[in-house]
């Protein structure tokens, strides 16, 4: 899988891959509006954006702990 770019206004696909609390259900379209540049464990990153609906609607702002590997395209 290839890395995604994490920019303002990318829109990704964040499921279970990403991390287990994204799994099934809880899988989200996720417009990114922030990558926060600090630190933290190997692999992993904290995006702020927004959870988008099926029409692509922004519905509620989230920031959320990911596996930068886990992530995609939507």
């Amino acid at each position: 899988m290839h890395q995604v770019m994490l920019q303002p206004g990318e829109v990704l696909h964040v499921g279970e891959q990403a991390s287990v609390q994204f799994a099934g259900p809880c899988e989200l379209t996720f417009r990114v509006i922030r990558v926060d540049p600090r630190s933290t464990y190997d692999g992993w990153i904290w995006l702020e954006g927004y959870v988008l609906s099926p029409t692509g609607v922004a519905v509620q702002r989230r920031r959320i702990f990911v596996r930068r590997d886990g992530l995609r395209a939507a």
